[in-house]
């Protein structure tokens, strides 16, 4: 169950984050988790680029991905307006962070800047 989802350019017609059997989600550092995003696009776009956070005490960090590029994560590039696509990553857990929880919000954007989606999901990092 997500907190939120929502978009501007696009709608979210399914999220998964794998293995996460319940939320909070837990994260254990040092582990990938693969993320799976299907959605439709409502406009074209020839690129899109992925921003993600981890939300503390109403401050957003940037967490870092090893590809934001959504057309070298599943996305057909580029982006046609009333198609489905299906996003596909990985959100790396490193052994450094600390153990908290907080919540991760996922953005894709387009090239205009226009959100494609955006979800957030409750987690908990652990060791």
């Amino acid at each position: 169950r997500l907190l939120l989802a929502g978009s501007i350019d696009g709608s979210i017609q399914e999220v998964n984050v794998s293995p996460c059997p319940t939320q909070p989600c837990l994260l254990h550092k040092g582990t990938s988790y693969s993320i799976n995003v299907t959605f439709a696009s409502k406009i074209e776009s020839q690129g899109s680029k992925a921003r993600v956070y981890g939300e503390m005490l109403h401050v957003d960090v940037p967490f870092p991905i090893p590809e934001p590029d959504g057309c070298k994560s599943g996305i057909q590039c580029p982006i046609q307006k009333g198609h489905s696509y299906s996003y596909l990553n990985k959100l790396p857990v490193k052994s450094e962070y600390p153990s908290i929880k907080l919540i991760v919000k996922w953005e894709l954007v387009d090239d205009q800047d226009q959100m494609l989606f955006c979800w957030k999901i409750p987690v908990q990092i652990t060791t």
